[in-house]
């Protein structure tokens, strides 16, 4: 014989689930989830500015005393720190002079994952390592200065090898990924082809913004970088997602002749530097 159910009060005010209990504890970790989330902005802005203090000591103490004398010790000392906080935040001395390096290559991913999706892959790898040249160009002095360094001192030279290394990694997997991983047969050159055109942007990119340094970081940086990756995209650009069928199957753009009437086909959601590029590629072939 079953039990008869227990009456239960609910004290005066109080809701149950059923009532909505759910609805406050939403609200309440919403809340919780959006102060988390400031919390990290901060943290993350403190962690910077910490490290852009540590560089910046470190610096002053390399160009004064030289790399070779100057200690962890010292540059702690000089930015008002102890030598723990040093560790915190760089492995090295010759790792205190990039930190900026980690936060780019967080937004130069941040570009590549927002990508619109009928962008040619090659574009977006252009936009995306623009973030570093917006990080040297944000404090020009203090970039002409570590450019200086960096050929001085060969331990920071190979620092910032293994820093550019990175982002080359970075935007190879981006093309890659634009590819049918099946594919990757012999006669097939997309992946070789993607490797390359990653190469060559971060190449291209690496040029501009040593001769700019070089210069004393003297003219436009932006519009002479825009000048090499145009280079760089008639090289490669045909052979990197452009051209490609889209979500109608078609190309982004073709082109016929027609006598002496070049005639170009594209898709409405072609981007339009994909098919000025397809248009000039086919006028230059007359």
């Amino acid at each position: 014989m079953s039990q008869p159910a227990k009456s239960a009060r609910t004290p005066h005010g109080a809701a149950t689930e059923s009532e909505g209990a759910k609805g406050p504890k939403a609200a309440k970790d919403r809340r919780e989830t959006g102060a988390e989330s400031a919390g990290s902005r901060r943290a993350a802005a403190q962690r910077l500015d910490m490290r852009r203090k540590l560089a910046a000591a470190a610096m002053e103490l390399f160009a004064t005393k030289g790399y070779e004398a100057t200690t962890v010790d010292e540059i702690a000392a000089t930015a008002g720190v102890a030598r723990r906080t040093f560790f915190r935040h760089f492995r090295s001395k010759e790792e205190a002079i990039f930190p900026d390096h980690d936060d780019t290559l967080v937004r130069a991913a941040g570009v590549l994952d927002a990508a619109p999706p009928h962008e040619n892959p090659l574009d977006t790898v252009c936009r995306g390592i623009k973030e570093v040249m917006r990080m040297y160009a944000a404090s020009p002095a203090v970039s002409v200065e570590r450019y200086r360094l960096t050929r001085e001192v060969p331990a920071l030279r190979e620092r910032e090898i293994a820093s550019v290394a990175r982002y080359e990694r970075l935007f190879t997997r981006y093309l890659l990924g634009h590819f049918d991983e099946t594919a990757h047969h012999v006669g097939d050159d997309d992946p070789l082809l993607a490797e390359v055109a990653a190469s060559a942007v971060v190449t291209a990119h690496n040029h501009v913004l040593r001769r700019w340094l070089r210069s004393g970081a003297q003219g436009d940086l932006e519009a002479q970088l825009d000048h090499a990756f145009e280079i760089v995209r008639e090289t490669f650009g045909t052979g990197i997602g452009a051209g490609r069928a889209g979500a109608e199957g078609a190309p982004a753009a073709s082109t016929r002749t027609e006598g002496e009437v070049l005639v170009a086909v594209a898709r409405t959601d072609a981007p339009l530097d994909e098919v000025m590029r397809t248009i000039e590629k086919a006028l230059k072939k007359k």
